[in-house]
């Protein structure tokens, strides 16, 4: 069925946020704050091991380092593009819309939540490739892995930082499920540089993401998501 690993992502943040609710409940705030910054920290370094990973080449003469002038250029015209667009605000103002609709009013965390944790489980390579699998041959493996993952991550942000964190599931399923649905266009895009340099690039977001959830917003990454896509286009230029 296609679609499915996207239905099965759902039900994995879905469930993460039932058990974070749960969980956090029971929470003082010094505790919650506590985990708060041990997410951070394990977000940053989720971040960095991506990169490093990408950028660092194992040769003879030692470790040498890649796509510096992908990464700079990407995120330069990147930047410019989401300041444009303003994501940043649109997202927020999203936010602000759930957060009435669910009469969450008195939720001080709501949006932040929101937009934390949607940041954290729409960017990366998995959540490309396996929406691209899962339409073009049905295989949802990829996104079933990327499920539990976001389970683990979703019930650790609810529990800290609180409901809000749930609603993520919806640009996952918008982000998947458009993806799925145009896989048979976007797949010829997909080459092994293409999907390097974004996920090289997804990784330096991420890495932002753990940066805001330790020391406040300090960068408005959704005004950075246009990087991804540049970076995949950058694997086209001779």
């Amino acid at each position: 069925m296609i679609g499915l690993g996207t239905i099965i992502n759902a039900a994995g943040i879905l469930a993460g946020g039932a058990g974070g609710l749960l969980f956090g409940k029971r929470m003082k705030k010094r505790y919650q704050d506590t985990l708060t910054s041990g997410v951070g920290i394990s977000v940053l370094f989720l971040g960095i091991s991506g990169c490093m990973e990408k950028m660092l080449v194992l040769t003879r003469e030692g470790l040498t380092s890649s796509g510096t002038m992908m990464m700079i250029g990407s995120f330069s015209m990147g930047a410019l593009a989401g300041e444009w667009l303003n994501l940043d605000y649109h997202l927020e103002q999203f936010g602000e819309w759930l957060k009435k609709k669910t009469k969450s009013e008195e939720d001080t965390g709501f949006v932040d939540g929101f937009v934390t944790a949607s940041m954290t489980v729409c960017i990366g390579a998995m959540a490309v490739v396996g929406a691209v699998q899962d339409g073009l041959m049905g295989n949802y493996s990829t996104l079933a892995a990327k499920a539990v993952l976001d389970f683990i991550i979703i019930l650790i942000m609810t529990a800290s930082m609180g409901k809000g964190c749930i609603f993520s599931v919806i640009p996952v399923v918008v982000f998947q499920g458009t993806i799925t649905l145009l896989s048979r266009q976007i797949q010829p895009l997909m080459t092994e540089q293409a999907l390097a340099n974004l996920s090289l690039t997804g990784s330096m977001l991420i890495f932002c993401v753990g940066l805001n959830l330790i020391w406040g917003k300090k960068v408005k990454v959704a005004n950075l998501l246009p990087t991804i896509v540049i970076a995949a286009a950058w694997a086209f230029l001779p």
